[in-house]
């Protein structure tokens, strides 16, 4: 007896066909080759980032340039008001007529540098840029790099231009070389490194109010404190509060600071910077040791 023949296969139980694996752009199969060069990001990307980011926000506007008005503004009102009294400088350098704007000017900058860091941790930007730039240290020094440039640029290039002006305002009043360096130069890099301080800061306590409230209090507090020392046991300490007193030391870079002692010439300088480094070292220590 014969069997019947097997009954034709339907096209559900046709084998499908063996296809051949395409080949991708990068000549390997089925796999995508980009042929755009692929390179690891370092410091230089993190501050063209950062720079990006600062000159595109309104604070770095506002402050700034409430920190020129402020040092022009009050710089030639001062200049005009000597000039209108025919007041005798009596030895006083022309160029210390802009201390008192640079001293409220420098609280603009403060300002911008607490918000360069702190106003990311308000907004939760920070994990964007951390994500972006993974390295801790190197965002915070890409920062540091960038915010310094332009505030000692902007700080540097007004204090000369005001300096300039009141020396014209005042017929006869001049000034030497090593004044006119410290007047401008000085200042900028002192005011730069106060604000870098202040950067540091924000990143430590992580929030923009307290941190710039205290910067204003380590600007101001301690020439408070010495004010109200009557107590001759507390003398030597008043006299160590109004000499490296941050209003004191930068009068010191013009040449006009209040009391006889204390730092000179270039030392309130090398004053900040020390005490920015040891804050700065502590910034990356907190960064490093701590969640977003």
């Amino acid at each position: 007896m014969t069997m019947p023949p097997p009954p034709p296969q339907t096209q559900a139980h046709q084998q499908p066909p063996h296809h051949q694996p395409q080949q991708g752009w990068g000549g390997q199969s089925g796999l995508y080759s980009s042929p755009i060069p692929v390179r690891t990001p370092g410091l230089g990307d993190a501050i063209a980032s950062e720079w990006t980011k600062i000159r595109s926000v309104r604070s770095t506007m506002w402050t700034l340039g409430v920190m020129i008005v402020l040092l022009v503004g009050i710089g030639l009102l001062t200049a005009f008001a000597v000039s209108v009294s025919d007041a005798n400088l009596d030895g006083t350098p022309v160029l210390s007529l802009g201390f008192f704007g640079v001293l409220l000017g420098s609280i603009c900058v403060m300002t911008l540098g607490v918000l360069t860091i702190a106003s990311e941790y308000g907004t939760g930007m920070i994990r964007t840029t951390l994500t972006a730039c993974p390295s801790r240290a190197r965002m915070l020094i890409a920062k540091s790099v960038v915010f310094f440039l332009l505030a000692f640029t902007i700080t540097t290039v007004t204090a000369g231009v005001v300096g300039v002006l009141q020396t014209a305002m005042l017929d006869g009043a001049t000034a030497d070389g090593a004044a006119w360096v410290r007047s401008t130069v000085g200042v900028g890099l002192y005011v730069a490194t106060l604000g870098l301080l202040s950067l540091a800061l924000g990143t430590i306590v992580r929030h923009s109010a307290g941190a710039i409230t205290i910067m204003i209090a380590v600007v101001l507090l301690p020439l408070v404190l010495a004010m109200f020392m009557f107590s001759p046991t507390l003398s030597s300490v008043q006299q160590a509060l109004f000499e490296y007193s941050i209003p004191n030391q930068l009068g010191a870079m013009y040449d006009a600071s209040v009391t006889t002692s204390g730092p000179t010439g270039w030392e309130p300088l090398w004053i900040i910077l020390g005490v920015t480094a040891v804050v700065m070292a502590a910034a990356l220590a907190s960064l490093d040791r701590r969640d977003v």
